[in-house]
């Protein structure tokens, strides 16, 4: 996995650097660079052949795309069958990859964060006590005291949970909740749309998150925050229509989700949301009550666990992480960070050389708008890319639309409470992933009954899912070649990073052996920190592999005195290829 930089760099991003370099590296370099970022380009050349093929389409050539969109009309219009054609599809799908796509490994730090938690929870537990040599375990985005734990809210980790607990892998997790957020966003957009642009919506959501993306191909997250955003607004949906008790529990329910996955992202799409919700109820007590009983639980449910972490129902996990490790800003608005000591070089290089530095270059205003470019290209090679960008030809339109028009003003504020927040994955914008397939079906939808351009707006309509089904295909072709794909950043729909496999493989290895294990990690000086190895179980002194970092003398011999009834390992991961030996102090050899 290689290391970040930032703005993130992708397919539009290294192009002009590429070009720049010295003639005589040029050719290599951008054949490098296309292969590297080959689907985005057949993708866009699949579009400009779409585009070129409608505008040139004879009327006569209509019948055949519209005896398509009838026989999809009419199947569409079984809603309950339709939502659940597209969650069996996305599970079926992402099942059937497995074969090619072997279980992903965890390589991100919060991939092994979200995993603690999972561990923790199948364990019966929601907290682990602090353990008498944490100073080894110290490691990036887990809470070492008051309790040792994950630092993020608990949903995702409840998911991975569920996988561990019913099919022995936490990953089986994430496949759940990928079908499950497919689904979800079908009978969203049954909501908001006509009920054959709501099955094309699913559709489009299982090709592009439901397959390949690191929402399904990694521990990372995503699907969880999405699945809240739809039930919210797929539920605000039918209370504008009827409103009734079992929609307003549901856009509770959504809300409470968001609270536990993503809670500021969350929040923006709440907003705007509870007021439409009050108003077109109009105070009816009979319709909001089971929405404030669904509330007061969920805020009882996450003030325990917090109360269980962190010691204070108010204080969030994420509070205590950030106090006890000050890196960068996160908000626009937040103060400097103060100075802080790390007791590893891998933590200082991860906290002050990358977090503080870089949020410090984004605080001007011209690194803040450069960091917001950088963040906008991200959004939209992961969300829209080429295909989904042909319809917002018609965006204006949907601004103007009443069917639409709420959903807009929404994303406008999502948009701009997205845009104060210095860092971006696409997964921060989960929760309004509804929104911007609605945004794009819907301009769809008024590309397609545009005046007088009946054939192309036909061939378009069946079109870009027809490309994006294409699409899964070149990927799918094109997996003996993944290695060659983007791996530093999963920023696009075809982008399933493979995590850190020389950890796993150490690990495995490990775990085959006789007797339990302890591995000192030593790094070089040319330590790439986005590759942190040092991530336990929840139950430390039971695990069979117990990972920790080489410190001091004194502090190694305790080390060792703690875990006696160990076999002790030097790991070294910076060498080539990287080197496990026998602890040379280890009084077991």
């Amino acid at each position: 996995m290689g290391q970040l930089s930032w703005p993130v760099e992708g397919p539009l991003t290294s192009l002009p650097a590429l070009l720049a370099a010295p003639l005589s590296d040029t050719a290599g370099r951008l054949l490098a660079h296309l292969i590297r970022y080959s689907p985005f380009y057949v993708e866009t050349v699949l579009v400009l052949l779409l585009v070129r093929r409608a505008l040139l389409t004879r009327q006569s050539a209509a019948p055949r795309w519209l005896r398509w969109e009838r026989r999809l009309s009419g199947f569409s219009r079984r809603r309950g069958l339709a939502v659940a054609t597209v969650g069996v599809l996305a599970l079926a799908g992402r099942a059937a990859l497995a074969l090619l796509l072997p279980t992903p490994e965890p390589g991100i730090s919060d991939e092994f964060s979200y995993l603690l938690a999972a561990d923790t929870f199948a364990s019966g537990h929601l907290a682990n006590p602090p353990h008498p040599m944490w100073v080894h375990f110290e490691t990036m985005h887990v809470n070492q005291h008051p309790t040792y734990a994950s630092m993020y809210p608990p949903a995702q980790g409840m998911v991975l949970a569920l996988g561990q607990t019913l099919f022995g892998r936490p990953w089986w997790g994430v496949w759940l909740s990928s079908g499950l957020m497919c689904a979800a966003l079908c009978w969203m957009l049954q909501g908001w749309l006509p009920p054959l642009w709501a099955f094309l919506g699913g559709l489009l959501a299982v090709l592009r998150l439901g397959l390949f993306s690191y929402w399904a191909g990694s521990y990372w997250g995503g699907a969880v925050a999405a699945i809240g955003g739809a039930l919210v607004l797929g539920a605000l949906a039918r209370i504008r229509r009827r409103p009734r008790a079992i929609h307003a529990a549901l856009l509770a329910f959504g809300a409470g989700l968001l609270a536990a996955s993503r809670p500021y992202e969350g929040l923006l799409l709440c907003i705007p949301a509870s007021v439409a919700a009050v108003a077109w109820t109009r105070g009816r007590q009979r319709t909001l009550g089971p929405a404030g009983v669904v509330l007061l639980a969920a805020a009882a449910a996450l003030g325990y666990y917090n109360w269980r972490v962190t010691g204070d129902p108010l204080r969030m996990p994420y509070q205590v992480n950030r106090e006890a490790y000050p890196g960068g800003r996160y908000f626009v608005w937040d103060p400097p960070p103060a100075d802080a000591n790390y007791r590893h070089a891998s933590m200082n290089d991860f906290y002050v050389r990358w977090q503080k530095q870089r949020a410090e270059a984004a605080g001007s205003l011209a690194g803040f708008l450069a960091n917001g470019a950088g963040n906008l290209g991200v959004f939209w090679v992961f969300f829209l890319g080429p295909a989904l960008t042909v319809p917002l030809v018609a965006a204006y339109p949907v601004v103007r639309d009443r069917r639409t028009r709420f959903l807009a003003v929404t994303g406008a504020v999502c948009a701009a409470g997205l845009a104060a927040n210095i860092w971006f994955y696409p997964h921060y914008a989960a929760p309004a992933t509804v929104l911007i397939y609605a945004l794009v079906l819907q301009s769809l939808r008024h590309v397609r009954f545009a005046r007088g351009r009946r054939s192309p707006a036909v061939l378009a309509t069946l079109g870009i899912p027809a490309l994006c089904l294409a699409m899964a295909g070149v990927r799918l072709a094109a997996q003996p070649l993944s290695r060659f794909l983007t791996q530093d950043h999963p920023a696009a729909w075809y982008n399933a990073p493979p995590g850190n496999l020389q950890r796993a493989a150490v690990l495995r290895q490990l775990e085959q052996l006789d007797g339990r294990h302890l591995v000192l990690v030593r790094y070089s000086p040319r330590h790439n920190w986005f590759e942190e190895w040092v991530y336990n179980r929840a139950d430390i002194d039971r695990a069979k592999v117990v990972w920790a970092h080489e410190m001091d003398e004194p502090h190694n011999r305790e080390l060792l005195a703690y875990f006696a009834g160990r076999k002790a390992w030097l790991m070294e991961p910076d060498e080539t290829p990287p080197r496990l030996s026998a602890y040379p102090s280890d009084p077991q050899r």
